[in-house]
C-alpha cells in the first residue's frame, strides 16, 4: 500500500517537474522569440514621452503647450507624498515589497471582485508602467507576454522611485490627458502641489476606466471610487480618520480646463504652432520641442488688458443691450446651486458671467462665477443707456431696476482689489489688435489679435490677417518721401476744396477734411499735425504718386498693395497691423529696416538648439547715411551693408547678427520725429500726453465713416500699433475716430511697458540745420514778424519767400487723366 503511494507520489513529482520544466522552456522560447520585439534595456532608459509642443516667453514663462497627448512630465521630488501615497492605495499598496509581480494582490483582487460590488484589477504599478510607456493596448497572448518580460526589466534595471514616476507620466486619465501632473491641469486648473487630499483620491481611481470614473462626465461614480481609495488610504495609515472623512465630503467641481500658462498670448501660441509644423512636420507637435518666443511676458499682460478695456470702453458707449439671459430663482440656491446655473456661461477676455441676486435703487447684488458674491455699485452701470435701434439711445437710466432684473445673467469687469465692486459689462462686437515691435531688431515683444482667441471667429489673428486701411496714418510715409525731396516742414500747402472728375467714377469724388472746413495755406507741419486730408492729396499730386509709391517700398509695402492714385495720400491701401508697425519702426529707429519676428530660438526633443534667430539689427555706426528710392538702391545699400562685417566663425552658443539696412536718412528721419512729436503734443494724439514724456511721437488714422481706426505711437526703444474697428466693416459710430478709439488702449499699454524706462532725448544729426521762419509764409523774409523756429536739412532750406499765391476759397480742379491719378477707382477715405 505504501508502496503504490510512494510512487504516485513520485509521478506527481515528476508531473509537476516536466509541467514546470516545459513552462520554463516554452517561457525562454517565448523570450527568445519576441525578444526582437521587446525594448532594450538603453532605450528603456532613454524612453521619450509624447511630450507637447511648448511655447515660452523670452523670459521662460510658459504660453501654450499644444498637442494630441496633453503631458507634463515630473520627476520623482516634484510629486506630492499625498498623490503618490493615493495611487498606491488605489493600485498596489504591495508596490514597494514586491518585484514586480504580486501573487498575493491578485489573489486578494479575484476575493474582493467575487464578495463584493468593488472592483480591483491584477496588475502592479509596475505592470501597467511597462504596458503604457513601451507596449500596446493589446489584449492578446503576445502583448501579455512581452508586458511579462518588460516589467521584469523594470525591476531589474530600473529602482522603485523610477517606476512610480514613470507610471504617474504615462497612465491614461481621458480628456486627452496623460500623467498625474497633465490629469491635476485638466481636471482641476491645478499644478501637482496645489490637488487637495478629496482631488488626489479622485484622480487615483479615474485610470483604472477613464470612461466610467471621469469626474466631469461622471461626478458620482468618481466621487464613490473616492471614498474607496479614502478609506484604503486610512487603512494603510497614510491618513487618519479625521482627513479621509473630511476630504470624503470634500466638494470636488471638476470641470475641463485648458492648460495651465504664465502668460496669456494664445495667439503667439498659434503662429508658433503653425511655424513648427512648417519647418518639421506634424510629428513635432508631440516630439517635445520647446520655442522661446520674444514675446515680453509683462508688456504681453498689459497689452491684453489694454485691448479688452478699451473696446469694453467702446461697447459701453454704444449702449446696453440687456442681460445675456435670465434665470428663474428660487432664494434658496447654495454656491453649488448658483454655480451649476452659470455652467454654461464661460468668462470672455476679462469679463466674468455672473447672476444677479438682488436690485436695490442705485445698487445691485450679482453671484460671480467662480469668484463669489458681489456688488456692482451706480458708478460702474449708469452708463448702461438702453439702445433704443441701430442709432439710437435711450435716456440715461435713474436706477438700477432700468437696468438689471433678478435673475439676469450678465457679464462684470472683475473687481480690481479684493471685495471690491465689479463693473456691469457687455461682451464687444467690435474687435482690435495690437502689436508691439522693438524697433532696434524688430522682435514681437507683445501681439494681441483680438477681444478673446476662444470667443467669435476665434483663431482670426487680426495683427497678421486683418487686411485694413490704415487711413490717415499712412501719411506719415507719404511726408517722409516729401521730406526726401524738395519739400520741408515749412512748405505751403493749400487746404481748399477739390474736386476729382473721373470718367471711371459714377460720382465725382469730393474729399473732404474729417470734421470738415479749410484753413487755406498750411505748412506741412501743421498740415500733417492736424491729419488734413486736402493738404495731402495735393501734395502727392506735387510729388507724383509714382515717386511716392517706389519711395515708401522702404517701409516695408508691397508696391502690389499701394493704389496707383491720389487715394493713396488717405491710406487707401489695405495693410496689416503688423505691416504697419513695422513701418512706423523706420522712423523709430533712425532709418533702418527691421523684419517683424517672434520666434528667438527652438529648441529639440533633446534639448539641442535646432534654430535661433539672427535677425538684422541697427547699428548706426555699421553703415554710412544712403537714402534709398529705388528697388536697384536698395539692393546695392544692402550688399553695402552685408560687406560691413564679414562673417567669422561664430563660439558655442553665440548668434550672428547682422546690420539693418538704412532705407531713409537720418535728416529725413528726424524731420518726420520732431513733427509725429507735435501730433502727440497738440494734435490728434494730445490723449497720450496722459503718460507725462516727452520721448512720445505717432499719428492716429481714421478711415472714411470710422470703419477703421488707428494709432501708431513709438519712441526709441518700442512701436505700437492699435486697431479698432468692426470684422464686418460696420463703421463704429459717430464722433469715433483713432483719438478715441484706439489711443486710449496705446496709452494704457505704454503706461505699463515703459514704466520704469528712462526718457531718451533725440540727438540732432549732422546735416539739419534750424531756422527763423515767418509761421503764416514759411519763407524768412519777415521772420520777425510772426516768427517761428523750424528744422530744415542743410541742403534743402526754405526760401525767401515762402508762399506768395493766393489762398483761393473755390475748389480747385485736378486733372483727372494724368498717368500719376488716373488708375484705379478712388475710394473716398478720410
Amino acid at each position: 500500500m505504501k508502496s503504490n503511494y510512494f510512487r504516485l507520489g513520485v509521478k506527481v513529482v515528476m508531473g509537476v517537474t516536466l509541467i514546470t520544466l516545459a513552462a520554463i522552456y516554452a517561457l525562454i522560447c517565448a523570450y527568445i522569440y519576441l525578444e526582437p520585439s521587446l525594448p532594450s534595456v538603453s532605450a528603456m532608459k532613454n524612453n521619450e514621452l509624447q511630450v507637447p509642443l511648448r511655447v515660452y516667453t523670452s523670459g521662460g514663462e510658459l504660453i501654450a503647450q499644444i498637442g494630441e497627448q496633453r503631458r507634463n512630465p515630473v520627476n520623482y521630488d516634484q510629486i506630492p507624498l499625498i498623490v503618490r501615497q493615493a495611487f498606491i492605495a488605489a493600485e498596489d499598496d504591495r508596490f514597494f515589497e514586491h518585484h514586480g509581480f504580486d501573487w498575493q494582490g491578485v489573489l486578494r483582487s479575484v476575493f474582493v471582485n467575487l464578495t463584493s460590488r468593488e472592483t480591483q484589477g491584477g496588475s502592479t504599478i509596475t505592470m501597467q508602467a511597462a504596458r503604457s510607456a513601451f507596449l500596446t493596448q493589446d489584449r492578446d497572448w503576445r502583448r501579455k507576454l512581452q508586458e511579462t518580460f518588460v516589467t521584469y526589466r523594470l525591476e531589474r534595471e530600473f529602482s522603485k522611485q523610477e517606476i512610480l514616476a514613470l507610471y504617474l507620466n504615462v497612465i491614461f486619465f481621458g480628456q486627452r490627458a496623460y500623467g498625474v501632473a497633465a490629469a491635476a491641469e485638466t481636471f482641476f486648473g491645478k499644478q501637482l502641489d496645489e490637488l487637495t487630499l478629496g482631488e488626489a483620491a479622485t484622480l487615483a481611481r479615474v485610470p483604472q476606466s477613464p470612461s466610467r470614473y471621469n469626474p466631469i462626465t461622471n461626478p458620482a461614480g468618481a466621487a464613490e471610487r473616492r471614498g474607496y481609495v479614502l478609506r484604503r488610504m486610512r487603512e494603510l495609515g497614510y491618513v487618519d480618520a479625521a482627513a479621509a472623512e473630511a476630504a470624503s465630503h470634500e466638494v470636488v467641481r471638476a470641470k475641463a480646463h485648458a492648460a495651465l500658462a504664465d502668460v496669456e498670448a494664445p495667439y503667439v501660441a498659434e503662429m508658433v504652432r503653425l511655424e513648427i509644423l512648417r519647418r518639421f512636420g506634424a510629428s513635432a507637435q508631440d516630439a517635445g520641442y520647446k520655442v522661446y518666443t520674444t514675446i515680453d511676458g509683462r508688456l504681453q499682460k498689459a497689452a491684453n488688458r489694454a485691448l479688452r478695456i478699451g473696446l469694453v470702453d467702446y461697447s459701453r458707449r454704444q449702449g446696453w443691450h440687456g442681460a445675456r439671459n435670465r434665470a428663474e430663482l428660487t432664494g434658496n440656491e447654495d454656491s453649488e446651486a448658483l454655480e451649476a446655473l452659470l455652467d454654461e456661461y464661460g468668462s470672455v477676455g476679462l469679463l466674468q458671467p455672473a447672476l444677479v441676486i438682488s436690485v436695490a435703487e442705485k445698487q445691485a447684488r450679482v453671484y460671480v462665477k467662480s469668484a463669489g458674491l458681489a456688488n456692482i455699485e451706480w458708478a460702474g452701470m449708469s452708463w448702461a443707456k438702453r439702445r433704443t435701434s441701430e442709432l439710437a439711445l435711450g435716456p440715461d437710466p435713474k436706477s438700477a431696476g432700468e437696468i438689471l432684473a433678478r435673475g439676469d445673467v450678465v457679464y462684470v469687469v472683475p473687481a480690481s482689489k479684493p471685495e471690491g465692486p465689479v463693473e456691469l459689462a457687455e461682451v464687444p462686437e467690435a474687435e482690435s489688435a495690437l502689436v508691439a515691435l522693438d524697433p532696434n531688431n524688430g522682435a514681437v515683444l507683445s501681439l494681441v489679435g483680438g477681444f478673446d482667441y476662444f470667443e467669435g471667429q476665434g483663431k482670426y489673428n487680426r495683427v497678421i490677417q486683418a487686411r485694413r486701411q490704415p487711413g490717415s496714418g499712412f501719411k506719415p510715409f507719404m511726408y517722409a518721401a516729401a521730406m526726401a525731396g524738395a519739400f520741408t516742414p515749412a512748405s505751403m500747402i493749400l487746404d481748399a476744396p477739390i474736386i476729382m472728375d473721373d470718367p471711371n467714377l459714377e460720382e465725382v469724388w469730393r474729399p473732404e477734411n474729417s470734421g470738415g472746413g479749410f484753413r487755406g495755406p498750411m505748412r506741412l507741419r501743421e498740415a500733417l499735425v492736424q491729419s488734413r486730408n486736402l493738404v495731402s492729396i495735393r501734395l502727392l499730386k506735387e510729388i507724383g504718386v509714382g515717386p511716392v509709391i517706389d519711395y515708401v517700398q522702404n517701409f516695408g509695402f508691397r508696391k502690389d498693395q499701394l493704389p496707383n492714385n491720389l487715394t493713396l495720400a488717405l491710406g487707401s491701401m489695405a495693410a496689416t497691423p503688423m505691416e504697419v508697425a513695422t513701418g512706423f519702426t523706420v522712423f523709430a529707429n533712425g532709418g533702418f529696416k527691421v523684419e517683424p519676428y517672434y520666434i528667438d530660438r527652438i529648441e529639440g526633443p533633446g534639448g539641442q538648439i535646432v534654430y535661433a534667430a539672427e535677425p538684422r539689427t541697427v547699428c548706426a555706426d555699421c553703415a554710412s547715411p544712403v537714402e534709398t528710392f529705388s528697388e536697384a538702391e536698395r539692393k546695392k545699400n544692402a550688399e553695402v551693408s552685408a560687406t560691413i562685417v564679414p562673417p567669422t566663425p561664430l563660439a558655442p552658443g553665440a548668434r550672428r547678427t547682422q546690420p539693418a539696412d538704412r532705407v531713409i536718412s537720418p535728416q529725413v528721419s528726424f524731420l518726420m520725429n520732431d513733427i509725429m512729436k507735435d501730433v502727440i503734443t497738440r494734435g490728434t494724439g494730445r490723449r497720450a500726453l496722459a503718460l507725462g514724456r516727452a520721448d512720445l511721437r505717432g499719428k492716429t488714422g481714421t478711415t472714411n465713416l470710422a470703419v477703421d481706426t488707428w494709432f501708431n505711437g513709438f519712441n526709441d526703444s518700442l512701436v505700437a500699433s492699435v486697431w479698432v474697428g468692426y470684422d464686418d466693416n460696420r463703421p463704429l459710430g459717430d464722433l469715433e475716430e483713432g483719438a478715441r478709439t484706439a489711443v486710449p488702449i496705446w496709452v494704457d499699454f505704454m503706461r505699463e511697458a515703459l514704466r520704469g524706462v528712462p526718457e531718451k532725448p533725440r540727438s540732432i544729426p549732422e546735416g539739419i540745420v534750424e531756422m527763423k521762419i515767418n509761421a503764416r509764409t514759411g519763407g524768412t523774409r519777415d521772420a520777425d514778424i510772426d516768427p517761428m523756429f523750424e528744422y530744415f536739412r542743410v541742403d534743402n532750406p526754405p526760401t525767401e519767400e515762402g508762399y506768395v499765391g493766393d489762398p483761393g476759397t473755390g475748389p480747385q480742379d485736378i486733372d483727372s487723366t494724368s498717368p500719376d491719378s488716373s488708375q484705379g477707382s478712388p475710394d473716398p477715405i478720410f
